[in-house]
């Protein structure tokens, strides 16, 4: 997300990290902190804007994110560039991270409606044919501007189909309104992420050109239960989007 369109395009107030994230670009961009320089540590940041660590620690994950800074361990925070990359990267390493993908951009709803499925929307869902899903379509945006980063479709379970407040423009992932509105809690997501290339319809809705190189994401929400909530299937041109994926060593040498 770009901190400074974020704040210069937003309606109501905005995270505190987004305003700490649009400071720190606009120093950058004025050469208070020139190419090759290198940022205040977190710590001073603390201290600089009087913020609590998370909120410094967030506001400079966004700027790593666009590319403006890159950090080393032992070495800090160094500008990397003065103008952020016109792409979305995403850092998964558990569940709430999804959260702040969800907070960290705008999801436009386009369309939500009940569906019963037919045969191929079954076997696609892992559900009966005759069932009834909620159904929702839109597109994804940074911070509700520029071309949008994907189109998305989510299909909600039957148990969930009159989940409200899906509409307009949206900065709170799908899966919390189920949680909030029935009481339930998402324990698990599995992934599966494909390159594809997009077809007629799907380059129209994302404004690039048909049969560019796209990235298919589909994420299955389980709760408590072990029961399906959510599916959702989300098409990335492949320009505007980098998924990344830590992982930690959690074995001892020898063992």
């Amino acid at each position: 997300m770009s901190a400074g369109a974020a704040v210069a395009g937003a309606i109501g107030p905005r995270p505190r990290y987004v305003q700490l994230a649009a400071t720190l670009l606009n120093e950058i961009r004025s050469g208070r902190y020139p190419v090759g320089s290198l940022l205040p540590t977190e710590f001073e940041l603390c201290n600089e804007f009087g913020v609590s660590r998370f909120t410094a620690r967030a506001a400079v994950k966004l700027l790593v994110q666009q590319g403006l800074v890159v950090r080393s361990r032992g070495v800090g925070t160094r500008v990397r560039q003065a103008l952020p990359q016109a792409q979305y990267t995403q850092t998964m390493s558990d569940i709430t991270d999804l959260r702040q993908y969800a907070h960290e951009t705008s999801f436009e709803v386009q369309s939500c409606s009940l569906v019963r499925l037919d045969e191929a929307l079954a076997e696609m869902l892992g559900a009966r044919a005759g069932e009834t899903w909620l159904h929702v379509q839109g597109l994804r945006h940074l911070a509700g501007e520029g071309p949008p980063i994907c189109f998305t479709e989510a299909w909600i379970a039957p148990r969930f189909r009159s989940l409200a407040g899906i509409e307009g423009r949206m900065t709170q992932p799908i899966y919390q309104f189920i949680e909030q509105q029935f009481g339930c809690t998402i324990v698990s997501v599995e992934q599966e992420i494909r390159a594809v290339i997009l077809d007629a319809e799907q380059a129209r809705r994302l404004g690039v050109a048909r049969r560019s190189a796209g990235l298919r994401l589909e994420r299955r929400y389980f709760d408590e239960h072990g029961e399906l909530a959510e599916q959702a299937f989300s098409i990335h041109p492949a320009e505007r989007f980098t998924y990344r994926e830590s992982f930690r060593r959690d074995w001892q040498a020898g063992t």
